[in-house]
């Protein structure tokens, strides 16, 4: 407790001290409490040979219908943990990362999936408790098997986490990894919407690896042999993997909440009490706490690119409506956090924003920023059939005024040092570990498929 006081006391001395705008009036959101491994699930311990198996499955393409991509291909170590495009390349690409095209002949992509691959950086932290963009995934105590997915009552038990429940449903999407009707099994299975047949069948491949009945039997006690084998305990062992290999928690500001005067620079402290400050930045009201973020959905006017969630007239995407069924929740996209944030660009449900300044200066003033849009900072392979798809929402005035009508966002205004400040302090939240993850690619996996295109 002695040391949780000295931080929260250390953090407004020093947002005190290197405000550019310091007045007797000035108002701080409390600083966050550090991290400790109680945050996390099994407390920043999984069982190691359970990491160990979630590794070799998330490198897996045994797991895509047409065993041609795996979670790693839109989520890969190199790309910090993402992809580095505005919208995903998924099934049927070729590549990795920005380099990552749309495929040829008929084994091509047949549209952009339709949101940016989020990161994965801290989701093994208890209070990521919604996952996707729209929150879709989320703990449900009333449902049988505990969360309340898109699969409702037919998810199954024995879940471990909401993260192992998100693991369920990148193989049921035809544009990320089952491919499409016609190709194979699974991907028929996923049109007719039997989502129950696509992890079965998923699991029937597992059970056909020896290499992969030995650890399930070695890392779930219930699993006496092939048999037994069902696709929730590979998203079990998936979410531990992502649990133990992305846990970023030792960034300058983490070590500065810790005690560590030294940590951040006088620029970014400064960013941070813009930061923290509402009469400044304004930033803490929706990117609170330790990670940045306080869960919410908010409005805040991204401009909607590519195919979005396919609801409404011209490719609209409208966020949590699509789970609550509330027209006040058109729009909204769930808050993200920020660490590692500037590694992780592109910005924003639809990728819209390639730099973190752009990114901050839409906040400033979203709705001019929104009208004023300019598509060719979109990171995004070209094809044209593709391209003319882009940009349908953003050529409807009457999209554009409705994203607009919704924003929740009031302007702000930063000088440009105040916004290079924030930017400094947004580095100040990569922690360094995260840098280089080439130790999280195994040398093979069980399948003996190829781990790069």
């Amino acid at each position: 407790m002695r040391n949780s006081i000295f931080s929260a006391v250390l953090v407004a001395a020093a947002l005190a001290a290197w405000s550019p705008h310091a007045t007797a009036d000035s108002r701080l959101v409390p600083a966050p409490l550090p991290t400790t491994d109680a945050d996390y699930y099994d407390n920043g311990a999984p069982d190691p040979a359970r990491v160990a198996l979630g590794q070799q499955l998330f490198f897996d393409k045994i797991l895509s219908g047409n065993r041609n991509i795996s979670c790693a291909t839109c989520h890969h170590p190199l790309a910090a943990t993402s992809d580095g495009l505005a919208l995903p390349v998924g099934e049927g690409g070729r590549g990795l990362g920005v380099t990552r095209d749309t495929g040829v002949g008929p084994d091509a992509i047949h549209e952009r999936v339709p949101r940016n691959a989020p990161h994965l950086f801290n989701l093994g932290a208890r209070e990521f408790s919604r996952m996707f963009h729209d929150g879709r995934a989320q703990p449900r105590p009333g449902y049988p098997s505990g969360f309340e997915t898109p699969a409702g009552h037919l998810l199954p038990d024995g879940l471990d986490n909401v993260l192992a429940a998100q693991a369920m449903f990148p193989v049921t999407s035809g544009t990320e990894m089952a491919g499409q009707p016609g190709e194979n099994a699974v991907a028929d299975a996923a049109a007719s919407g039997d989502l129950g047949a696509v992890w079965e069948l998923l699991a029937a491949r597992l059970r056909g690896i020896d290499g992969y009945v030995d650890q399930f039997i070695n890392v779930f006690p219930d699993i006496q042999g092939a048999a037994d084998i069902r696709f929730t305990h590979a998203a079990n062992a998936i979410a531990a993997f992502e649990a133990a290999a992305w846990r970023a928690d030792n960034s300058p500001f983490d070590r500065f909440l810790r005690g560590e005067r030294g940590a951040m620079s006088r620029s970014a402290l400064a960013g941070m009490r813009i930061f923290y400050s509402p009469g400044r930045g304004n930033c803490a009201s929706c990117h609170a706490g330790v990670f940045q973020t306080d869960h919410s959905f908010r409005a805040i006017a991204m401009p909607q690119i590519g195919p979005g969630k396919g609801d409404g007239a011209g490719f609209q995407d409208f966020g949590r409506e699509r789970v609550t069924g509330l027209a006040s929740d058109r729009y909204r996209f769930r808050v993200p956090t920020l660490r590692n944030v500037a590694q992780t660009a592109p910005y924003g449900h639809s990728g819209a924003y390639d730099t973190l300044e752009a990114m901050i200066r839409h906040h400033l003033d979203p709705v001019r920023s929104l009208r004023e849009y300019e598509p060719s900072q979109l990171r995004l392979p070209r094809r044209s059939d593709l391209d003319a798809h882009d940009w349908i929402a953003m050529q409807d005035s009457a999209v554009v005024a409705a994203i607009a009508a919704a924003n929740e966002l009031a302007p702000v205004e930063l000088t440009d040092r105040e916004v290079s400040q924030l930017i400094d302090f947004l580095h100040a939240l990569t922690d360094p570990r995260m840098l280089d993850l080439r130790n999280d690619v195994p040398a093979a996996v069980p399948s003996g498929l190829p781990l790069w295109d």
